[in-house]
């Protein structure tokens, strides 16, 4: 059968066939977001960036032992295109695939999924409750405080930026536009 490139919607009911979590869907927003931010500022397919951000975790909340590989079986099954596929296992490079991000997409989803956790986070904790108002410096305050989002792996971050040729400052101001540009969608408007 031969690939289809899939549509926003398409995907979107995908990702809530397999995710019941508002947390999860939110994550998923906030991910495909930042993806569309950065295809946009680097010039690249701003639909694909974004179908593929917001897809990333397809299997995370049904399949968390087999997150990645459950990804591919299900997106190979509804005939997706190999790109896509490989840039979805590829996000869990190191720790749950071996399959190493090469594309320019593959590495700012691999970056940039635990650095939006962090920022939400700390979008959380600040008294607006927002990332319209927020700042990098912000974030790399929290980003010292190890028990803070403790369950960011910030390894994967700091590789992921070397791997990028980004300063980290740059990439967590990159990722606070793109999730503001989804502030409603996520939760994260707060009361500005």
């Amino acid at each position: 059968m031969a690939e289809i490139k899939p549509g926003r919607e398409e995907a979107f009911l995908l990702l809530k066939e397999y995710n019941k979590s508002e947390g999860l869907i939110k994550h998923a927003l906030a991910v495909e977001g930042v993806m569309r931010y950065y295809a946009r500022k680097i010039g690249q397919d701003e639909e694909k960036w974004g179908i593929i951000g917001l897809i990333h975790d397809l299997d995370y909340e049904q399949f968390p032992a087999q997150h990645c590989k459950k990804s591919e079986e299900i997106l190979t099954a509804h005939n997706w295109p190999s790109d896509y596929i490989r840039a979805v296992v590829s996000h869990g490079w190191g720790i749950c695939t071996d399959v190493e991000p090469q594309s320019e997409l593959e590495k700012v989803l691999y970056t940039i999924d635990e650095l939006v956790g962090l920022v939400g986070a700390t979008a959380l904790v600040r008294p607006s409750k927002s990332v319209l108002d927020m700042k990098a410096k912000s974030v790399k305050k929290k980003w010292k405080d190890k028990a803070f989002a403790a369950g960011v792996n910030r390894a994967v971050i700091e590789k992921g930026s070397e791997m990028l040729g980004i300063e980290l400052n740059e990439l967590i101001s990159d990722v606070i536009m793109g999730m503001r540009e989804v502030a409603d969608e996520i939760g994260l408007r707060g009361n500005c």
